[in-house]
């Protein structure tokens, strides 16, 4: 399952981008690949990040993961419902079970980001 109308990352985050914020996520292949998760930490409200620096760190039955900014930019929002109910990145990955929010986003932070297309020739490929 690749949603159409988000971009992907070579590391299996998904994003949105919605007026001038993008919302982050782990990707249904990643959270499969993962297993049952439970517990999720992510960066403070007001944390700055860099492209490529970790955002969250998600620990399931299997591992710990990091899960690394597809983009620059302030976080200004993170899903509290993972503070209680970690597992919903696994029964809706692409929906409430995202992590955080970045703001101010422009459409120049997404340029590096994979289309649907190339993401799905990714785990096609794996």
């Amino acid at each position: 399952m690749i949603p159409d109308d988000l971009l992907y990352t070579r590391d299996h985050e998904w994003v949105r981008v919605q007026g001038g914020s993008a919302r982050v996520g782990i990707t249904d292949f990643a959270q499969r690949a993962l297993g049952d998760i439970v517990y999720v930490a992510p960066a403070s409200v007001g944390r700055h990040l860099n492209r490529g620096e970790a955002f969250a760190e998600v620990e399931s039955t299997k591992s710990v993961s990091e899960v690394y900014a597809p983009v620059s930019g302030l976080v200004s929002a993170r899903n509290e419902k993972l503070d209680e109910a970690p597992e919903l990145i696994n029964s809706d990955p692409y929906g409430a079970g995202w992590i955080v929010e970045f703001s101010p986003v422009g459409e120049d932070a997404v340029t590096e980001l994979l289309d649907p297309a190339t993401y799905r020739q990714l785990i096609d490929n794996a």
